[in-house]
């Protein structure tokens, strides 16, 4: 196939038709984004970049050459996140650059197949697309082939139907003994006040729970929209401790061991004497615990990190490191602007089930 993907990004649609099994001739690109085209080129040096979407006239390519036309066009317009302005939005506008390219396509070869993704947005902006394109969209959450919730809509000219639930989870793409990516105590204090003036919880995701979106915010160490945390505990330290449950007055902060008011709770409390504790036949009186602490802690409330590059490309189901060759800011906001691959892998298989080029 000749492919022809616009607002390519980092190319999550080359990834998709990869594992989909679809044999590319040639891949033709249209981005602006230098660090999006540095990581589409390292992985896959062939791709043609084509430039400015809105200069397509321009472009010396063989239209009737082409057999599929993708893109997701900008959605900030659409968006219930944003302020909505839709076609006024001059970059969610671009949605009819994408038509235009498309029936120019079609005037050269009306056989071309086409798939454009989108946000979920008010019916009447979704309506607008449907009969723009002459097709109707599927609706589908990432969260059926991924761990994280990532509600779009998908049109095409072929059938398709919803994929299967794999019941992937937090717990099955999150990455241990990281050592870096902790929340500031600066952070931590902001993330504190935010949540007294919004009455809004730092959100800790168990591992059998699906993540919150990706997002291209997610660049920022901490925000509104990055109010979550993985309890994580570091490796590169360690230190000899005991699990103890101890009753600890709310007021005092220090132990009432007798005051039966109090519910006993288990507390990790170390030692610094380089010294185990006697050996017994009860396993908490001995832990390891790879850092240390002050002397007392709650168990639940170690150390806070937000998510790593990695575990942003295994939410999007992004080959691990496929974004290595830019930095980590960088990194963040084309994952939170790319497709979840997985989703649109499965869109593309059902080319090959009924269809034929």
């Amino acid at each position: 196939m000749n492919v022809l993907s616009l607002f390519d990004g980092m190319s999550c649609g080359r990834i998709a038709l990869n594992l989909a099994d679809i044999q590319v001739n040639k891949y033709y690109a249209s981005e602006l984004d230098k660090y999006a085209i540095k990581v589409t080129q390292a992985n896959w040096p062939e791709t043609i970049q084509l430039g400015d979407v809105t200069k397509w006239r321009e472009w010396d390519i063989d239209w009737s050459s082409i057999d599929l036309l993708i893109g997701g066009s900008p959605c900030q317009g659409f968006s219930f996140a944003g302020k909505q302005l839709a076609f006024d939005d001059p970059r969610s506008k671009l949605f009819f650059v994408y038509v235009d390219i498309l029936n120019h396509i079609k005037s050269v070869n009306p056989k071309v197949k086409f798939m454009l993704e989108n946000v979920k947005m008010k019916k009447e902006f979704l309506n607008v697309i449907s009969e723009t394109l002459g097709a109707e969209p599927v609706f589908i959450n990432s969260a059926l082939v991924s761990a994280q919730n990532r509600q779009r809509y998908y049109w095409a000219n072929w059938d398709f139907e919803q994929p299967e639930d794999r019941r992937v989870t937090w717990g099955t793409v999150r990455e241990h003994g990281v050592n870096e990516f902790y929340y500031t105590e600066k952070a931590m204090q902001w993330m504190a006040r935010h949540s007294q003036r919004k009455d809004k919880n730092l959100d800790v995701w168990s591992d059998e729970e699906k993540a919150q979106m990706v997002e291209a915010s997610h660049y920022k160490n901490y925000s509104s929209q990055r109010f979550f945390g993985v309890c994580d505990l570091p490796t590169d330290r360690s230190a000899v401790a005991s699990m103890r449950g101890r009753r600890i007055n709310p007021d005092t902060l220090s132990r009432d061991d007798y005051n039966k008011e109090i519910k006993p709770e288990q507390y990790i409390e170390f030692k610094y004497d380089g010294k185990s504790n006697c050996l017994s036949t009860v396993g908490k009186d001995n832990v390891v615990v790879p850092f240390t602490l002050p002397n007392r802690i709650p168990l639940d409330l170690f150390f806070f990190r937000y998510i790593t590059p990695i575990e942003c490309e295994r939410l999007q189901t992004v080959p691990d490191n496929y974004t290595s060759h830019v930095s980590n800011t960088q990194r963040y906001k084309m994952l939170g602007n790319g497709w979840t691959v997985d989703v649109i892998a499965h869109i593309f298989r059902a080319i090959n089930e009924t269809h034929t080029l």
